[in-house]
């Protein structure tokens, strides 16, 4: 059988005229999902969490502070940042507009909130919280 290329829209989220949105890769046969990903200002962002798969971020617009609970790295738009599998992680708008590709590594969302982590604050994360 020969291998054809398929398409689909993004999900429509609640912020999608803001250019947000979500792809779960299950529903066309991929390995990855992707969240387009807008902060609001400085401080906004999903809390402390983890995936037991990789993140890549790709910054498009602004800066952006990521953290693993212990140390901070900061990222301008150009900038690549992968987290490994199962590494705690949470990031955070140091402009006042901060826009993002995140790839999860996966083809469906599997987040785990850490202890402490009240989740998401503007930030729309895909979750598997109960």
């Amino acid at each position: 059988m020969e291998a054809t290329m398929t398409t689909n829209r993004i999900a429509r989220t609640e912020a999608y005229h803001q250019g947000l949105g979500e792809f779960q890769g299950f529903s066309l046969g991929s390995d990855v999902s992707i969240i387009f990903t807008c902060l609001d200002g400085p401080g906004d962002g999903p809390e402390l969490h983890r995936h037991p798969y990789s993140e890549t971020f790709i910054v498009r617009r602004g800066t952006v502070l990521f953290s693993d609970g212990l140390a901070t790295i900061e990222a301008s738009a150009g900038q690549i940042v992968v987290v490994p599998p199962y590494m705690p992680h949470r990031f955070t708008g140091k402009t006042d507009v901060v826009e993002m590709i995140d790839i999860h590594a996966s083809p469906r969302f599997i987040t785990e909130w850490l202890p402490g982590a009240s989740g998401c604050r503007s930030h729309r994360e895909p979750s598997t919280r109960p």
